[in-house]
């Protein structure tokens, strides 16, 4: 039972791991695009600036949501992991 516990522990951890990295490179990559199309499309019409600057916030702050939400996911199941939660009552209806 402890090597049940331990592997679903380490797994867990791996895949929050996983979680919180590939948002924050999805996230870097996301921000690195949004901002060169920023700055080609200001620097073709500069009277458009405050226009796509208004929008260039409103993406950023959803970009930065998707993130936050993996990172919620990530603390989920780290802190209370419902796939250790069910072994554990399947390891207690078997004895």
């Amino acid at each position: 039972m402890e090597a049940l516990v331990s592997q679903i522990q380490s797994m867990t951890a791996l895949a929050a791991a996983l979680i919180i990295g590939l948002g924050a490179l999805g996230t870097a990559i996301g921000f690195a695009i949004l901002g060169g199309k920023f700055l080609e499309s200001s620097a073709r019409q500069p009277e458009m600036i405050p226009v796509l600057q208004t929008k260039l916030f409103i993406i950023a702050g959803l970009l930065d949501a998707i993130s936050m939400i993996g990172v919620g996911v990530a603390m989920l199941f780290t802190f209370n992991n419902p796939f250790l939660s069910a072994a554990l009552a399947i390891v207690k209806a078997a004895h």
